[in-house]
């Protein structure tokens, strides 16, 4: 017979938006479990970049503030039309104890808020996967396996682990913090409406011979959106929007993982395609590639769920939505998700409140992604605004590493204005 428990909360995934929701449920007082089918957090240090008001959420929440001695500090964007700087914009106009961006390893940020969860009395519950929900009218029963061992990281062979028990979890409510290929989206039967076609990248982190800056620089070209990032180090990471007319031999294999390795010194093709890519996109880049650490070809298929959830289940992050990589936005409004579920699952649990409230979450978000995407009720140009910023706004917004009112503000500088 499978063991029994009950609590007020299960979250499912253990990636940085399911870690930080647990982490704001255990904060609020609320009795919480965290599960992942995996083993352990991220097993490649490849970075991911915290927005001004991602950092001040870990703040609030407990996360110490050294995280951010952790990374390097983006200051500006430089926005570039091919070879010509537009635009430029600085995150000084936000204000606060964090007026930047933070470019850090991911697995730092994972390993970190696992370290605070923890503290909190909160353990990660590895190798347990999902395998059903069904919801009743004052309740969720999870059905989990536990795996035995399992096949992690990019240096192990993926192996199907061996299933040592099953769990029925009782649970309030249920988070699905558990990525693209959610779970507990699929059971509960939400598609998803895709608003534009997939796009596909070619992903270079490089090693420079000097330091990168503190400035984020993203090209629009006609047919493509590139981003150069600062990272720790000399380093600096490149991805480049594959278009139709790039020469498809020499780029790294397609990566159905998400992440494949390449050589790293010595790959001549690897680093003719780089240059390649440069001389077509970023001819003004002049810094010195002494290095190539590692390369990926990845295909994201941006759409946005119909709905973030339903009755006792509620979705966050990738569970719900995947966008374009360049901003970083869909991980970092993920985290703000999080805390607002947090919130409102709290005032349903502690204060009687009316399950309206997890209806208003749901409104609330999907009305922020169709801002963010363009979608309606983009932001408007006035007569002063410059014409290639007017022709490319949509475009804009989603490049910028910034959401909800520190977009505004940052945008506001170019000449729009969200209604």
């Amino acid at each position: 017979m499978p063991h029994k428990t009950e609590i007020d909360a299960l979250v499912v995934g253990a990636g940085p938006v399911g870690m930080f929701t647990a982490l704001a449920l255990a904060h609020h007082g609320v009795h919480t479990r965290i599960i992942d089918k995996e083993s352990r957090t991220a097993g490649h240090s490849y970075a991911c970049a915290l927005h001004p008001s991602s950092l001040k959420l870990l703040s609030e929440y407990g996360v110490p503030t050294d995280i951010v001695g952790r990374g390097r500090r983006i200051t500006s964007v430089a926005l570039y039309d091919g070879k010509v700087a537009r635009a430029e914009l600085a995150f000084s106009k936000i204000g606060g104890d964090f007026p930047f961006v933070l470019v850090l390893e991911q697995s730092g940020l994972e390993d970190l808020l696992e370290e605070t969860l923890k503290s909190k009395g909160v353990k990660v519950e590895w190798s347990r996967r999902l395998q059903d929900l069904q919801q009743e009218e004052d309740a969720v029963t999870a059905t989990v396996e536990k795996f035995a061992s399992s096949g992690h990281g990019y240096s192990v062979p993926d192996f199907e682990p061996s299933v040592q028990g099953i769990e029925t979890i009782r649970a309030s409510f249920v988070v699905g913090a558990d990525g693209q290929n959610s779970m507990v989206r699929r059971r509960l039967n939400i598609d998803s409406y895709h608003f534009r076609e997939p796009q596909e990248f070619v992903v270079f982190e490089c090693e420079l011979a000097d330091d990168p800056g503190n400035e984020m620089r993203v090209v629009l070209a006609p047919a493509s959106t590139n981003v150069m990032w600062p990272l720790t180090g000399n380093k600096c990471r490149w991805s480049f929007q594959m278009v139709a007319a790039d020469p498809p031999e020499d780029f790294p294999a397609k990566d159905r993982e998400r992440l494949i390795m390449v050589e790293p010194a010595g790959d001549h093709s690897k680093r003719e395609t780089l240059d390649w890519m440069l001389r077509q996109r970023a001819p003004w880049f002049n810094a010195s590639v002494k290095d190539i650490t590692w390369g990926t070809r990845v295909n994201f298929d941006s759409r946005l769920a119909h709905s973030f959830g339903q009755n006792r289940c509620w979705l966050a992050g990738d569970a719900a939505h995947q966008t374009s990589p360049v901003g970083m936005q869909s991980m970092n409004v993920g985290l703000r998700e999080g805390a607002d579920l947090a919130a409102a699952l709290k005032d349903v649990l502690r204060h009687r409140g009316s399950l309206s409230l997890l209806q208003s979450y749901d409104a609330h978000q999907l009305a922020e992604w169709r801002r963010l995407l363009a979608l309606t009720g983009g932001p408007q140009a006035s007569e002063k605004t410059e014409e290639w910023v007017q022709q490319h706004r949509g475009r804009i917004v989603s490049s910028v590493p910034a959401s909800g009112g520190d977009l505004a503000l940052l945008l506001k500088s170019l000449g729009l204005v969200f209604k």
